[in-house]
């Protein structure tokens, strides 16, 4: 099952289905937090709609009207759990390796996504403007103390994010020791939130095995695959849920896609790009975005649609 979220003047939108062609859809009624909200007693009917458009019911759909899937949410927390990512870092920045079993996770800007074709509107270029292609989670409401094995069934929706980062704040704020506010503008979210069953043999361990294809001003700039997380999505459920609940509506972010074969596959963020370039030269070559730049990021197949954004001067 496909939902989405369509532009009806509101801060939250309404609640569509989508086709499996990503054609048609059918409203669903209310938003898609409230579904969140309800999932057990709302799920049944979202499935029958999605079994009417199966049988060719429904409008076409309005590509243009897509805005997040969540536009707003009680709650975003952006896990790093691609090890590849982190040792590039540590290596280019000769950085001590960071000593805990634990999953990596900060909180970050939740009362908005930005829609998957809307501009990103930024500052400066000189804050180091940088993109990262990730996957997510949303949950319904999840109780303190869950186990990894407890988790994978508030696991309702799978999601496609590009987490924008702001490099040249980044350092300052982390050596406060507080995290970061002003390194973490809005993100975005590309318009299709999907049912881990939709995802077939692509969801397995908690983890969505699909390449992420990213395209910067139009050339290839990375594939890397989701299924190389050192954390499974339950797991980093579970890692947030340990001394809180967390309130339906929640979404969980894997940190930037890298992998081991990087080399091969390239990147999903411009950060490890120059870490690569400073690890093999001594320096970086690839700049940070500037204003008028275009990425664009899609899992392969299509399934989660695509993030087209192009960076504005704010």
């Amino acid at each position: 099952m496909r939902l989405a979220t369509i532009d009806n003047g509101t801060p939250d939108g309404a609640l569509i289905v989508v086709s499996s062609d990503a054609e048609r859809c059918l409203q669903a009624g209310g938003t898609l937090q409230q579904a969140m909200e309800g999932w057990p007693q709302v799920e049944p009917a979202l499935r029958s709609l999605a079994g009417r458009l199966n049988d060719g019911e429904g409008e076409e759909l309005d590509h243009g009207r897509l805005l997040a899937p969540l536009p707003r949410a009680w709650q975003w927390l952006d896990g790093s759990a691609f090890p590849q990512h982190g040792e590039l870092m540590q290596q280019a920045f000769n950085l001590p390796p960071i000593e805990t079993d634990r999953p990596l996770m900060y909180q970050g800007l939740s009362d908005r996504f930005l829609a998957p074709r809307a501009d990103a509107p930024l500052p400066s270029e000189a804050d180091g403007i940088d993109f990262e292609g990730e996957y997510g989670v949303i949950t319904d409401a999840v109780p303190m103390g869950v186990t990894p094995e407890q988790a994978m069934a508030h696991i309702h929706l799978v999601v496609l994010i590009n987490d924008w980062s702001l490099r040249t704040i980044a350092p300052v704020e982390m050596k406060t020791g507080f995290g970061w506010v002003q390194a973490k503008p809005a993100c975005a979210a590309a318009p299709f939130a999907v049912t881990p069953e939709q995802l077939g043999e692509a969801w397995s361990g908690g983890r969505v095995h699909l390449p992420l294809h990213v395209t910067l001003n139009g050339q290839w700039f990375g594939s890397p695959n989701g299924r190389e997380m050192a954390f499974g999505f339950h797991d980093l459920v579970a890692h947030a849920a340990r001394t809180r609940d967390l309130v339906a509506g929640t979404i969980i972010g894997s940190g930037t896609v890298s992998n081991a074969d990087y080399g091969t596959v390239g990147s999903a963020c411009l950060s490890e790009r120059r870490a690569i370039e400073m690890i093999e030269s001594g320096a970086p070559q690839t700049p940070f975005m500037r204003f008028g730049d275009h990425i664009r990021i899609e899992a392969e197949g299509g399934i989660f649609g695509a993030i087209d954004q192009t960076v504005v001067g704010a």
